[in-house]
């Protein structure tokens, strides 16, 4: 098996940062000097260069001033943005793949990081429908590159609560959302992962929260995500992640307990299979 170098196991963001630091100290720059010639402080530059945030436009237009790139840069940036995720997305998938514990909560999809590859092809193909058959499929890989952390030797604990209309809904076609149930189901039988659903029989009051998840480390402050239209967000004060724990406690009280949430899947099966 050909072997992966450091630099292809790096996400678009952190390749991003590396190539920033090669050539910032190619031309003999300090990271405050690049922060000045870019209009940011040192400290954005050193956490681009890490990839911890994802750089502005303004930015990657900076950088191809100071280094004489050619907007390069801006390039880099904008194939980042069309490319397998979105730029907004990849600072939630930086810390997804760190997490201790992962709670997360839908009302019309099924959860990326557990969709099956069938599953997320539909999407990426309702989602994208002038997009050509490779691009759907490097988005679909992508995905699928997700589920990789669940396989670690100590993955994350992963707390999935699904509306019910997440798995009424199909996707693809029955055979695609079967395959799908299917996954689900066999995932259930791992001791680090919950699933509930939440049923249409809880009514409103229960299920009034929208979309989200909570991202918690070893080692780290806990992050909240949610996500519109227009692109994600990452919460960290108290007061929102505090809300947002109380919000689970209160989704998780009133959706099926684990056992109940299999047995409807399992109903759900032998309809999609009909």
């Amino acid at each position: 098996m050909e072997e992966t170098t450091p630099s292809e196991r790096l996400n678009p963001l952190q390749r991003f940062g590396v190539d920033v630091r090669r050539v910032r100290l190619g031309r003999r720059l300090t990271q405050k000097q690049l922060g000045t010639a870019t209009g940011y402080s040192h400290a954005y530059v050193s956490m681009v260069e890490a990839g911890k945030v994802m750089a502005s436009m303004k930015f990657a237009k900076g950088c191809d001033l100071a280094f004489g790139t050619n907007g390069l840069y801006e390039g880099m940036l904008t194939r980042i943005d069309e490319g397998d995720h979105p730029s907004w997305f990849v600072p939630y998938l930086n810390l997804e793949s760190q997490a201790a514990k992962i709670l997360t909560y839908e009302t019309n999809l099924v959860t990326g990081i557990v969709q099956t590859e069938d599953y997320a092809r539909a999407v990426f193909r309702a989602a994208n429908p002038h997009a050509k058959p490779e691009a759907i499929e490097d988005k679909v890989a992508a995905r699928l590159r997700r589920r990789e952390a669940l396989e670690r030797e100590k993955p994350p604990f992963l707390w999935v609560i699904l509306h019910e209309t997440c798995l009424r809904t199909v996707v693809g076609s029955r055979e695609v959302m079967a395959g799908q149930l299917e996954y689900l189901m066999s995932l259930t039988k791992s001791p680090d992962f919950r699933l509930q659903v939440m049923p249409f029989a809880a009514g409103i009051p229960a299920t009034s929260t929208m979309p989200f998840v909570v991202l918690r480390f070893s080692s780290s402050p806990t992050v909240v995500y949610t996500e519109t239209r227009v692109g994600g967000r990452m919460h960290d004060s108290a007061q929102t992640i505090e809300g947002a724990l109380d919000d689970y406690d209160l989704l998780r009280a009133h959706a099926l307990s684990p056992d109940h949430s299999l047995n409807l899947i399992k109903t759900l099966l032998k309809e999609y299979r009909a």
